[in-house]
C-alpha cells in the first residue's frame, strides 16, 4: 500500500499566457518555482516525522525542477524522472492560445486536434508510470511503505482522477491549478482517490 500524491507543476511563461504546452519542454517560471517551494512547504507539514518519502516526475523540465524544489524543502533524496508521465502531446495545438484553440476545435472534451495523442493511451501510459514509479518507490524504502510525490501535468493527473473516479471527475471545468496536489491509495495495483480539489469543488 502507498500513498501517493499527484502534484501539477509549477507556473511556466506559456502557462501564464494561457498557451497549450502538451509535450513541448517549457522552464518553469520564477512564480512557478515559488509554488513549488509552497507546495513542499505544505507536504511538509503534512509528512512531518513520515520516514521514507520519496519524490518522482516527469521527465519535461517544468516537472522535474518542480520536484527537485518539492524534494529539497522535505529533505527527499534526487527524484527519479519517468518519460510514461510526461504531458499529453497535444499535436497541432501545441503553442496555441486557448483562445485560439476553442476557435480552430471547439471545446476541449471534444476536440479533434490534428496528431494530438489520443486521451485513452495518455491514460494507459499515465497509469504504466505510476505504476512503475511505485514499485521503484517501494524497492528504494522497503521495508517501510512510505508515500511516494509524483510531479506531473493537467491532462495527465486529469485522466489519472477520471481512471480512479470511473470517469466521475473531474467535471467538465474544473481547473486543477499550477501547484494543486491529488492523492491517492495504490493498493494492489488499484487507484483509489482519497483527496483533491477536483472533487471538493463539486
Amino acid at each position: 500500500m502507498t500513498v501517493l500524491t499527484l502534484v501539477r507543476h509549477g507556473e511556466t511563461d506559456w502557462n501564464r499566457d494561457r498557451r497549450i504546452q502538451g509535450s513541448t519542454d517549457i522552464p518553469l517560471n520564477d512564480t512557478g518555482r515559488a509554488q513549488a517551494r509552497a507546495v513542499g512547504v505544505e507536504l511538509r507539514g503534512k509528512l512531518d516525522g513520515v520516514p521514507g518519502v520519496t519524490v518522482a516526475s516527469s521527465d519535461l523540465s517544468r516537472a522535474a525542477e518542480t520536484a527537485r524544489l518539492i524534494a529539497r524543502e522535505i529533505g527527499a533524496p534526487e527524484p527519479l524522472a519517468y518519460p510514461e508521465l510526461r504531458e499529453r502531446g497535444y499535436g497541432d495545438a501545441e503553442g496555441v492560445g486557448v483562445e485560439e484553440f476553442h476557435a480552430r476545435w471547439g471545446e476541449w472534451a471534444t476536440a479533434d486536434v490534428p496528431n494530438a495523442e489520443p486521451w485513452p493511451t495518455v491514460r494507459e501510459r499515465a497509469l504504466r508510470g505510476l505504476e512503475r514509479a511505485v514499485r521503484d518507490a517501494r524497492t528504494r524504502t522497503a521495508p517501510v511503505a512510505a508515500p511516494l510525490i509524483v510531479v506531473a501535468h493537467g491532462a495527465l493527473i486529469r485522466e489519472v482522477i477520471r481512471h480512479a473516479t470511473a470517469d466521475e471527475f473531474p467535471l467538465q471545468g474544473v481547473r486543477l491549478a499550477n501547484g494543486s496536489s491529488h492523492t491517492f491509495l495504490f493498493e494492489r495495483e488499484r487507484l483509489r482517490l482519497l483527496e483533491s480539489v477536483a472533487v471538493a469543488s463539486h
